[in-house]
């Protein structure tokens, strides 16, 4: 995948922050158990909260692509279903969808009256793009993980580095909360020096969302731009 194509999916599927004041106020007031946690136990405690065929939850988003300088921000909504579909739902500053059921990923810009079309894989797997979210025990087989020291002590946080890297992802660190287990940031960093973060919130958890949101019709007359063009 060429980096022209790979810096363009990171304007669109991003990660994002709420800077400084995101760490000053904790999201989560929790008292974490006595005793030293082991990875072991974070990483239990964060699938048995993911467990559940779906979820859904509200994200803020932010991209920045060092070399070329550019920041871009946005929001909306994502809902996620066991294993490997996703629905991110863009409503600022403009409304699009990324859709995927594992297998195709659509890219809907109305605006434009435009739809991109690729592999999924290419963009959300290995956890690319968030996409561990969709199937959140491959996180084990997939990254080496270490407990990294949190700048909010209501946090853990992880770093997860794959065991075969690629150019597009050379590591990705979250944010579980203390207690719920939660994840409420995702950073995603490429070989490149990008950056991208999420921050979910807002969540509802143990739903089981249609499979017929992540699948797309694309409308009579609408443009279609093959991702693997890029």
């Amino acid at each position: 995948m060429g980096r022209a194509r790979s810096l363009l999916v990171g304007l669109i599927i991003g990660a994002a922050f709420w800077g400084a004041a995101f760490w000053a106020t904790p999201l989560y007031s929790q008292t974490a158990a006595p005793g030293p946690v082991t990875l072991d136990q974070i990483l239990d405690g964060i699938e048995r909260r993911y467990d559940g065929k779906g979820f859904t939850a509200s994200f803020f988003q932010e991209s920045i692509l060092k070399a070329m300088q550019i920041t871009d921000t946005a929001e909306g909504r994502l809902t996620v279903k066991r294993p490997g579909k996703m629905r991110w739902e863009y409503t600022i500053p403009e409304v699009q969808n990324i859709i995927t059921d594992g297998r195709t990923m659509w890219i809907h810009r109305p605006a434009d009256n435009q739809v991109m079309v690729g592999k999924a894989p290419e963009y959300f797997g290995g956890g690319k793009g968030a996409g561990f979210l969709s199937d959140i025990r491959q996180v084990r087989k997939s990254f080496t993980i270490q407990m990294q020291a949190a700048d909010n002590p209501d946090y853990y946080r992880l770093k997860l580095t794959p065991v075969k890297p690629t150019a597009e992802l050379a590591d990705i660190v979250i944010s579980a909360a203390k207690g719920s287990f939660q994840i409420d940031q995702v950073v995603t960093h490429n070989s490149y020096g990008d950056e991208t973060r999420i921050v979910l919130s807002n969540y509802q958890f143990n739903l089981d969302p249609s499979d017929a949101q992540f699948t797309f019709s694309i409308p009579k007359g609408t443009d279609v731009v093959k991702m693997d063009q890029f």
